[in-house]
């Protein structure tokens, strides 16, 4: 059984990793509010954009892009999974971890051969030991459209040269501070599916100038862009949640821990107290 010593000890352990799981949680739920205001900001643009897309490609038939074009050989896919650089945020990454390896299992039948683009340090660790990574981007502390840009500029220089004849995105797409949901949507070929409106209907006819092609030229980039953007935005925001419901859950933990310390030590301190207490009494009666 450990002396009275030993459990205050642990005692005073353990008010201090609670001070720290205490402010690492007010820290995230701080980050959480920005992120989730920029992820908040970013869907509608993202939506507007596809439905134009759309609408070219519904009206404009003959409009061509080589980033829309689907290669007629199934080579190479490369596979873009988006992590974050630190852990202590619960399953976060381990679920984007597992969705990346279930796609790379799901389409090992149709491509030859499967590569990985990390984007976080978690996902460079783990595929790292496990297959072919590409490329690997690290230390994003805070996120900027430039990060995206470098991302899609790397994914579209391959596509266009033959190298890759696919790309799919995975990352953890923010529902709420406690739901976070795994994602792999496919970047390349770039998809212009017809998109509607919030009532059903179709998006507004629109006039091209000077043509459909320059259109496209500007639009397709930005696209690919925004979409690994809006990505990147998903998982911070998803990144700051699970750390804050982790922190907040080990908080508590520590709380019940320390209660249960205290326990152990009063009757500790109270058998100890008895214990001398029998021992005067012995003496006593001995003399």
């Amino acid at each position: 059984m450990p002396n009275l010593k030993d459990i205050k000890r642990r005692i005073g352990s353990v008010k201090n990793t609670q001070k720290i799981t205490s402010a690492m949680r007010m820290v995230a739920a701080a980050k959480l509010r920005r992120a989730q205001d920029a992820i908040i900001a970013a869907r509608p643009y993202a939506k507007r954009m596809y439905a134009t897309l759309g609408e070219i490609g519904k009206r404009q038939t003959d409009a061509e892009h080589v980033l829309l074009q689907p290669h007629e050989q199934l080579r190479v896919l490369e596979v873009v999974v988006v992590t974050s650089d630190r852990g202590l945020c619960g399953g976060f990454n381990s679920y984007a971890l597992k969705a990346a390896s279930k796609v790379i299992e799901e389409q090992g039948a149709e491509f030859d051969r499967i590569v990985v683009t990390a984007v976080g340090r978690k996902a460079a660790e783990y595929f790292g030991k496990r297959t072919d990574v590409v490329r690997a981007w690290t230390g994003m502390a805070t996120i900027e459209y430039a990060n995206a840009v470098e991302i899609a500029e790397h994914l579209s220089a391959r596509y266009e040269a033959g190298e890759i004849d696919g790309a799919v995105l995975v990352y953890n797409e923010f529902i709420s501070a406690m739901t976070q949901t795994p994602n792999a949507d496919t970047l390349l070929p770039l998809s212009v599916e017809e998109e509607v409106g919030e009532a059903g209907e179709t998006v507004v006819p629109f006039e091209i100038e000077p043509d459909a092609n320059a259109l496209l030229n500007v639009l397709v980039p930005q696209a690919l862009e925004f979409a690994i953007y809006r990505a990147l935005l998903e998982n911070q925001a998803g990144e700051h949640a699970a750390r804050m419901t982790a922190m907040e859950s080990a908080t508590r933990n520590s709380e019940d821990m320390i209660q249960s310390l205290t326990l152990q030590y009063n009757r500790a301190r109270q058998a100890a107290i008895t214990k001398e207490l029998v021992e005067i009494v012995s003496g006593a009666e001995a003399l």
